[in-house]
């Protein structure tokens, strides 16, 4: 075992709170002394100065020093809930402090005693009442919860702010000696770093505000750093691996690109294949490029929603095919690469390159007849979900890897199908959900991107408005003339989840409740649309489903059987239905511009003109910031910015996509962590040699985050 105390397990410490503490800390993913270290407070309140209690204000936040002069436990009109009251004075006058529900509270109150207290005021007549305050009695004349700078912290149960606040001072009086601070002596003073064990103690108590700035500065640099080393080791490591020379003849690229053209055309259309946008023949040009050049090709294709990315994709596909070489897609969803492949076998057909589907819910039979097409090579194409993981799907010549909603999976599930080729297969990731761009300048530096953002000829542009549930009424009716017409709309109800989290999860609900309730929104939602719009037949699509039964209700959608879909956010991704001219999002303030841009982008499709409704009667100013934003442009790249103006950097960094871990510390939507995230690139480039292999003198630093400090990275052991 290491000396380093950080991945000690806090069970066996003696921590206060317990058993109880324990398993709270163990849902919110805290289980070392590290863990609970880098457990940052997500505010803080000033605590230092103490308030008259004759001088307390209704409606502000006051600390005060008291003395205990009576408790009593009274009942309450709502059955089986008690409060407690304690009445409490200083020399200035008397105040009354008041609790629900907690009879714990009377056990910790003694007349006589002195406390600090700290909470709301609330003006009742011409008194004041303190609400539900935290308190603790005066030992030494001092307290770790007021006369200070206080921590406050994201809770859940079993995990109280007292109780937390005491496990984390034990640690830091009991092992912040100790810790190992893997930054070197010369790195903390050229970047005026504080040393570990005074960053964590002023992160957690913090002297002044500014000593918890510098100290949250030095806790990021560490992410950071740890984040740069293994953005750099792989860029090394991949640019020394071997890849085939997939080089396309002019004929060759010129028969391709006219077949998926033509292809693409509109079914009875008597116009000339549609040509490329600008975007898209520069991203074939660099993609083909790539392909040709004998190294590894890690191209990350950005097309905004409904401009085209995977007829480009399906370009480099046929371009592998064309040099003797396979090419895997992999989609998130069944649906969605059931849709690929039936659009990839039309495209492909003239040029004689067989696609076929490998999916879970096939026959053993089926699987197992793909499986062997794809083992001797009569696949070029093969699309599939998770099942192209398997051991047991091989390629006889994996040259191409297509990874389409990239953010959908992570860097070990593509390392899983890229070890399937000979070498080091060409990598193509894809996504609809547009990367801002100074945070890709800082965690895809590696990655070539290409950028589609035109929209092909043909496609109208969509109109989005924000209304409210009073007008509900004539939405419906706007969608019955719609259904008249022959188009159809695709009504979105939000999941028990979808919605912004609170600031104390209780990390109870899981993920089969979820879907029920999913469902059930679902069903009642539909049942209200069909009473409001009689006449029109509504379907419903949720994840409780089986593939079968959500494809059933999407297809009769396509052919006009069904003239309304209800369902969660089971459309955004992929599903493209020509005639679906509407798009109505309820409770549309619970979901992140990036869904919204998504969900938006099935419309509109058909070249009717397109309609995407924002249902909301949230008066939240956050939440119709992102409406007026997702109504103002069609721009995803723009509004990837803007959400991470209003809400952070969130799953925008796409972490799981990367291999990275989740940011704790710093956060890329503020500007001097992104400038800070420079400095730690640099310094990242001088830690590792020319194939990403730790030079000797920062094998200790690089243990040291081996070990998970301050962050676990995929640092590999090797070398």
């Amino acid at each position: 075992m290491s000396a380093d105390p950080s991945g000690l397990p806090l069970k066996g410490l003696g921590l206060p709170g317990g058993a109880s503490l324990l398993r709270g800390l163990a849902r919110l993913g805290v289980h070392s002394v590290g863990d609970l270290l880098l457990y940052l407070p997500r505010r803080y309140e000033d605590r230092r100065a103490i308030t008259p209690v004759a001088e307390l204000v209704g409606g502000s936040p006051a600390t005060v020093r008291v003395r205990v002069v009576d408790v009593r436990v009274e009942k309450t009109w709502r059955r089986g809930v008690q409060r407690t009251i304690a009445t409490l004075a200083d020399e200035s006058g008397v105040v009354e402090a008041i609790w629900y529900g907690r009879r714990f509270i009377e056990r910790r109150l003694h007349p006589g005693g002195e406390i600090v207290a700290s909470g709301r005021v609330k003006a009742i007549g011409w008194r004041a009442q303190l609400e539900a305050p935290e308190f603790s009695a005066l030992e030494g004349g001092e307290s770790v919860n007021a006369g200070r700078i206080v921590p406050i912290y994201r809770l859940t149960k079993g995990v109280t702010a007292l109780s937390l606040r005491a496990a984390v001072r034990q640690l830091i009086d009991q092992f912040g000696a100790e810790l190992t601070d893997p930054l070197p002596a010369g790195v903390r003073t050229r970047h005026e770093l504080m040393p570990l064990a005074a960053a964590l103690t002023e992160a957690h108590w913090p002297s002044e505000f500014e000593q918890r700035d510098a100290a949250l500065r030095r806790l990021a640099f560490d992410e950071l750093l740890a984040v740069q080393l293994s953005l750099v080791r792989r860029r090394r490591r991949r640019a020394k691996g071997a890849a085939p020379s997939i080089k396309v003849p002019q004929r060759d690229r010129a028969e391709i690109e006219e077949a998926i053209r033509s292809g693409l055309r509109r079914e009875g259309a008597s116009t000339p294949a549609p040509l490329w946008t600008s975007d898209q023949s520069a991203a074939i040009d660099a993609i083909l490029t790539d392909l040709a050049a004998g190294e590894p090709m890690l191209r990350l294709l950005q097309g905004d929603v409904g401009t085209g990315k995977t007829a480009v994709a399906l370009v480099a596909a046929a371009a592998a095919a064309r040099a003797g070489l396979q090419c895997a897609m992999l989609a998130p969803t069944e649906l969605l690469a059931r849709q690929h492949a039936a659009t990839a076998a039309k495209l492909f057909a003239p040029l004689g390159i067989r696609v076929d589907l490998l999916v879970g819910s096939a026959s053993a039979a089926e699987r197992r007849n793909v499986r062997a097409a794809a083992a001797d090579g009569s696949i070029a194409l093969l699309i599939g979900t998770h099942a192209l993981f398997s051991e047991a799907t091989q390629f006889a010549s994996l040259g191409l890897v297509i990874v389409d909603e990239q953010h959908r999976f992570g860097v070990e599930e593509r390392a899983q199908l890229t070890a399937k080729g000979e070498g080091e297969p060409h990598l193509l990731l894809m996504t609809a959900t547009p990367i801002p761009r100074t945070i890709a300048q800082l965690l895809y530096a590696d990655v070539a991107s290409s950028e589609l953002r035109e929209l092909p000829a043909g496609r109208q542009p969509i109109r989005t408005a924000i209304r409210s549930s009073a007008e509900l009424d004539r939405l419906w009716s706007f969608v019955v003339s719609e259904a008249g017409a022959g188009r159809g709309t695709f009504v979105v109800v939000p999941r028990i989840g979808d919605e912004d989290p609170g600031e104390e999860p209780s990390g109870e609900t899981g993920g089969d409740a979820l879907e029920a309730a999913g469902e059930a929104g679902v069903v009642e939602q539909a049942k209200r649309i069909a009473a409001a719009a009689p006449g029109l037949n509504v379907g419903v699509v949720h994840g409780r489903q089986s593939t079968v039964e959500r494809s059933g209700v999407m297809d009769g959608f396509t052919r006009g059987e069904v003239d309304i879909v209800v369902g969660t956010t089971v459309v955004e991704v992929g599903v493209d239905v020509p005639r679906a001219s509407v798009m109505v999002i309820m409770s549309a303030d619970r979901f992140g511009l990036a869904t919204l841009h998504q969900l938006r982008g099935r419309v509109g499709r058909g070249g009717s003109e397109g309609w995407c409704v924002l249902v909301s009667d949230s008066e939240d100013e956050v939440a119709r910031a992102r409406l007026e934003a997702i109504e103002s442009t069609r721009d995803g790249f723009l509004l990837a910015e803007r959400d991470v103006e209003l809400r952070g950097e969130g799953d925008v960094l796409g972490t799981d996509q990367s291999g990275l871990p989740p940011l704790r510390v710093a956060a890329l939507s503020r500007a001097e962590d992104r400038a800070l995230a420079v400095v730690a690139r640099a310094e990242a480039e001088g830690l590792l040699d020319s194939i990403g292999r730790p030079l000797p003198a920062s094998r200790p630093l690089i243990e040291s985050y081996l070990r998970g400090w301050p962050t676990a990275v995929l640092l590999s052991r090797e070398g």
